[in-house]
């Protein structure tokens, strides 16, 4: 559905499992910092709203959203978590770097999940405007980083009740 026709930080807290002590990590992107900052906040106040503890959350920087693959797999790799949600936005600028980016990490997160068989959570921005992710970051189309906290959980739990 597209963005444009739902709020991505309408969830109803009943329709998310429990989270019985799930290790969560975050890697973030600081390219774009002002959009993916705010990613970051809306993920930590939902995990910590739906009852994940703070010292269960693990947040860690890398440069840019290229590096969110390996900056996941670093963390799966020596965290150990339930779960890793991917903050990213990229902007479209006048060159093509923007489809080698968006390709390049949309293809690294999906290895990542298949690779690791855990949930590794795409919640980058790929957006034409600064100002469409400023909608989505906690603007007029609520923020992605509620929607990938949800994500997490919901993929973390149906990996734990399949054991």
């Amino acid at each position: 559905m597209a963005t444009n026709l739902k709020n991505l930080s309408s969830l109803n807290p009943a329709e998310i499992p429990p989270v019985n002590g799930m290790k969560i990590g975050i890697v973030v992107s600081e390219w774009n910092r002002d959009v993916t900052q705010a990613l970051l906040e809306g993920a930590t106040k939902t995990l910590v709203r739906l009852g994940i503890s703070e010292d269960h959350i693990h947040v860690h920087y890398v440069p840019g959203s290229f590096e969110l693959p390996l900056g996941a797999q670093f963390i799966a790799e020596y965290l150990k978590p339930d779960a890793v949600i991917c903050l990213g936005c990229v902007i479209q600028g006048e060159t093509r770097h923007f489809d080698y980016i968006c390709q390049g990490v949309t293809q690294g997160i999906t290895d990542l999940n298949l690779k690791y068989n855990l949930p590794f959570i795409f919640g980058v921005l790929t957006t034409d405007t600064l100002d469409q992710a400023k909608d989505r970051a906690g603007g007029k189309h609520g923020n992605k980083g509620d929607e990938a906290a949800v994500t997490a959980l919901k993929m973390a739990h149906m990996k734990k009740s399949l054991k």
